[in-house]
């Protein structure tokens, strides 16, 4: 399952502040990048008043700053353009993110395109490279999480063709990532269920991917632990901060893991039904990871093994068999208490939503995920699966 290649090269953050209150060093951190910051959020960010305090604190530490709001849905390709268009307009050399993965993503993006030309699409599949350095960016994660403040990839859909573009170099890594678990207190019980399995789904897809490393593994295993024991606990009460903190620090961990190491068929799966039934990335992600496991079981008990200790201290007795079986139970039945169902419980037409599946399943294999899985689907499966995950029973 791991690579055999003896080498690897690991991209993180330059800087990872993180802690309680960790978001009031956001000025401090700034003036040493920048002179006028450009914030990316989204309007319940800017309700909820995350926007003003990182205006406040950056004017306190000396820095002018103005703000782009318009990110309402996952990124697509014309927030970019709209965001840099503010970028280039107010001569702001600085770009802050503050929201969950979408504002993060799109930070990312203006932050390349701004430098270094073009249309962000250009730059999947390495097609373009990033040669420029790109404009320096703070990543401030308000959920737990895509993880994306921990990574150096980006996905923006688009908007012609309806596809989620996976875009991954090394110039997409945030300079520095604030992770600050206050930020997260605010995030609702269906947002805290969605992130917080989509960053389950990153430590767990990072761990059996074919380019898994002794780096990467020792980071999912350690989310994987902080993830499964504190997801339901945020999911019924949300202002438990410790269990935020852990949640908060797993999701973090996740991200570096994944970045490292690649995710594999979940998300490969998941990013076309989002493209194109515009499911919630954490929501589409839940609703495929059972279905995958079990379909992927066969080629890698022994690393859901490892999962299932996590949710079954007293494991002594149990084989790799069961441990492996025990975490998909477990996992569907967490997936159950959190109020996820399957994609037909979701109100997505059956219908069109089979006629989508050749599209879907091109598209999941072209972005090259699926081949990370250690067991990799013919497009027959792939398609298979998708009919699988439509009414699968949690």
């Amino acid at each position: 399952m791991i690579q055999t290649k003896t080498i690897y090269t690991v991209h993180s953050p330059g800087t990872i502040v993180y802690g309680r209150d960790s978001f009031e060093e956001v000025g401090v951190h700034a003036k040493k990048l920048g002179t006028k910051a450009l914030i990316i959020s989204d309007p319940i960010m800017d309700s909820l008043g995350f926007v003003n305090q990182c205006s406040t604190l950056l004017r306190a530490s000396g820095l002018e700053a103005v703000s782009y709001l318009g990110v309402t849905t996952e990124p697509v390709d014309t927030y970019v353009a709209e965001g840099l268009h503010i970028l280039q307009s107010e001569g702001c050399d600085i770009i802050i993110s503050v929201g969950g993965g979408s504002c993060i993503d799109t930070g990312k993006a203006i932050a390349v395109v701004a430098t270094n030309g073009g249309y962000i699409g250009d730059y999947m599949k390495m097609a373009k490279i990033a040669e420029q350095v790109p404009i320096p960016h703070i990543a401030i994660p308000t959920t737990a999480g895509t993880g994306s403040e921990a990574t150096d990839a980006t996905v923006i859909t688009n908007t012609k063709n309806e596809v989620k573009m996976m875009i991954k170099q090394p110039a997409f890594m945030p300079n520095i990532a604030i992770i600050d678990p206050i930020l997260t207190v605010t995030s609702p019980p269906a947002i805290t269920a969605a992130t917080g399995i989509d960053a389950l789904s990153h430590a767990i897809e990072s761990y059996l991917s074919r380019l898994a490393h002794p780096y990467s593994n020792v980071l999912a295993l350690s989310a994987m632990e902080l993830i499964v024991n504190n997801i339901l606990k945020v999911y019924e009460q949300g202002n438990d901060i410790d269990a935020r903190e852990a949640m908060s620090i797993g999701s973090m961990q996740a991200g570096l893991s994944f970045s490292n190491a690649s995710v594999a068929l979940v998300h490969g799966m998941s990013r076309p039904i989002g493209a194109l039934f515009h499911v919630p990335h954490g929501i589409s992600n839940a609703m495929l990871l059972p279905a995958v496991l079990e379909f992927s079981k066969d080629a890698c008990v022994d690393r859901l093994a490892d999962l299932g200790k996590f949710f079954n201290k007293d494991n002594e007795l149990l084989s790799q068999e069961e441990l492996a079986d025990l975490a998909i139970v477990s996992i569907k039945k967490m997936c159950k208490k959190m109020d996820i169902g399957n994609l037909k419980q979701l109100g997505i037409d059956e219908q069109a939503f089979y006629a989508a599946i050749p599209k879907m399943a091109a598209d999941a294999i072209a972005s090259g995920s699926p081949g990370n899985n250690p067991k990799v689907p013919t497009q027959e499966e792939l398609m298979e699966l998708y009919k699988i995950a439509y009414h699968y029973e949690f």
